[in-house]
């Protein structure tokens, strides 16, 4: 692998979608749960998300459970939450892990990409995000705790 759009993920529906469909759009990629202290956030992002897709931002939500076991859904049960409980409109894919020997290959490259605070590669909590400009290159990861609307300004000078 040499870039982020030489990786393939899985949909919610299980099916192969390489992430060269996005080149050339400004990427949010979120590790969320359904049933964590953060899942409000999902509305925040989604309000990113209608704001912003025209310009160019597609936001990716990545389910896993490695935290509390608070994504503990089917990607069925994970899909009729997101939309019946929040309206979800951008991609939510198949549930994965994001740290170990079994972490995704996307999320072993973020990680890897923009290390977390004191270098450390692991992801804390659900809800990291990682921003990824135009031409691939991952430019940034925010912790769980920065909210979609804080980081709203600073994603638009990327999509200028």
């Amino acid at each position: 692998m040499n870039t982020l759009y030489d990786i393939q993920v899985k949909n919610i529906k299980n099916q192969d979608v390489s992430l060269s469909n996005y080149k050339g759009k400004v990427l949010l990629i979120v590790n969320t749960a359904s049933e964590c202290g953060f899942t409000e956030q999902y509305e925040g992002l989604e309000k990113m998300y209608e704001k912003y897709k025209e310009q160019g931002l597609e936001v990716l939500g990545f389910p896993c459970n490695q935290f509390g076991g608070q994504e503990p859904g089917t990607n069925d049960e994970i899909a009729a939450f997101c939309t019946g409980t929040f309206g979800i409109k951008f991609p939510i894919f198949a549930k994965v892990e994001v740290n170990g020997t079994n972490a995704s290959p996307l999320f072993a490259h973020l990680k890897k990409a923009a290390p977390g605070i004191l270098g450390t590669e692991a992801i804390k909590w659900n809800f990291t995000k990682f921003l990824v400009g135009k031409d691939g290159t991952v430019l940034k990861r925010y912790a769980p705790t920065d909210k979609p609307e804080k980081i709203a300004e600073e994603i638009e000078t990327y999509l200028k």
